[in-house]
């Protein structure tokens, strides 16, 4: 038996994902349902036994365990000089638009892509360039996405375009990016002055087997001494701390990033918690990246089981070829209904609380969080299936 198969009662613990309606069983917020890592709870607990929780100073010790992990565990060198904490990755990428967009200046995404991207340009008053990904059918029930460079290169040519938001790896696409897909996004980019801000808050959540490429790495290769990247960081989705709230910007230029601390001290976002930055330390251990392998085998199990399970039980509805994250996500057009009526009648007939793929610009798609014990997991499906078999 996994650790991961344990069952953690969240009902009645403040949790947005299982408190909002109690009488469902939620497969949609991003967060999972397994205990983070033994070594942050430790953490936590002797933080917790100290007593005092005043402002926090974040000291080299919190930089040291960042900049280490990502030189070992994926060859990404960060100069410490070139981070700014904060709070969360949606602060985060919120105050970069503020700092490099004017209001009426175009920012591009990629459809369907993680919702807090549209309120983030729409709240800094920027508008939304969409490059949308190409759907490739694989067959067997599967298909997956690629990027449409043709008319990235339109959208990038644009003279009021100054930001493209790249989600690496992709959510809700399940993608891990490619170098060489990589390459041509910075390619494209540099030819027009436009600079990347890359979310990878997915980092961590590939299948075992497939490499996560950071956008810095590509960066440094295409733009040396150019136009470079602003790429956002966190534990938070890896290691189940989202609560904890604590996210990194890497900044390499040194006017961009004056510009976006200070969009991050004018949004308020500039002050984090010692719980956060206690659970950061400690994920970044070697503690830490064997329980991470251990969960990363355990997410992989899960898709192969939801795989296996909807191809037998409604083979009319293909799923994603998922390479990271742990949300699959399922084409329900031949429903013809909205997804977002969709969505709510499950909730409402089904018990069971997916996400309407509307909210990722996206009509005619659900997004699945697998991301739970493998027994609550087989009791979201068969709500799933039975509802939508019937």
């Amino acid at each position: 038996m996994s650790l991961f198969d344990e069952v953690v009662d969240r009902r009645e613990s403040g949790s947005y994902k299982w408190d909002s309606d109690p009488g469902v069983l939620p497969m949609w917020v991003a967060d999972m349902d397994f205990r983070t890592a033994p070594v942050i709870e430790a953490a936590l607990q002797r933080r917790v036994a100290h007593g005092v929780f005043g402002y926090t100073l974040v000291g080299e010790g919190y930089y040291d365990a960042l900049t280490s992990w990502f030189s070992r565990r994926h060859g990404y060198d960060i100069d410490r000089r070139m981070v700014i904490y904060t709070s969360g990755v949606v602060p985060a990428v919120s105050a970069i638009i503020r700092a490099l967009a004017a209001p009426g200046e175009g920012v591009v995404v990629q459809t369907p892509v993680y919702n807090c991207f549209f309120s983030s340009i729409r709240n800094n008053g920027c508008v939304i360039v969409d490059n949308p990904l190409r759907r490739v059918d694989i067959g067997d029930g599967m298909f997956s996405y690629e990027m449409d460079f043709d008319d990235l290169e339109r959208k990038a040519s644009r003279p009021d375009v100054r930001l493209l938001l790249l989600c690496n790896p992709h959510n809700p696409a399940g993608r891990a990016w490619r170098f060489d897909e990589l390459v041509r996004v910075a390619e494209i980019c540099r030819r027009h002055g436009v600079r990347v801000v890359s979310d990878e808050i997915h980092c961590e959540l590939t299948m075992p087997g497939v490499r996560y490429v950071p956008f810095g790495l590509v960066d440094r290769e295409v733009n040396a001494g150019g136009l470079q990247a602003v790429v956002c960081l966190s534990p938070s989705k890896a290691f189940n701390t989202a609560g904890l709230q604590i996210a990194n910007i890497v900044c390499p230029d040194e006017e961009v990033r004056r510009l976006v601390d200070r969009a991050i001290n004018i949004n308020e976002v500039c002050d984090v918690n010692p719980f956060g930055v206690e659970g950061l330390k400690a994920a970044y251990t070697s503690e830490g990246e064997a329980w991470l392998d251990e969960l990363r085998g355990y997410i992989r199990d899960n898709y192969e089981f939801t795989r296996t399970y909807i191809a037998s039980r409604l083979p009319q509805f293909p799923i994603t070829m998922l390479e990271a994250t742990y949300l699959p996500w399922m084409d329900v057009r031949s429903l013809g209904i909205s997804s977002e009526e969709l969505e709510e009648r499950l909730r409402k007939e089904a018990g069971v609380w997916v996400n309407c793929g509307e909210m990722y610009g996206q009509e005619g798609y659900l997004r699945l969080n697998i991301a739970c014990p493998r027994s609550v997991l087989a009791e979201g499906l068969r709500r799933l299936a039975d509802w939508m078999s019937a």
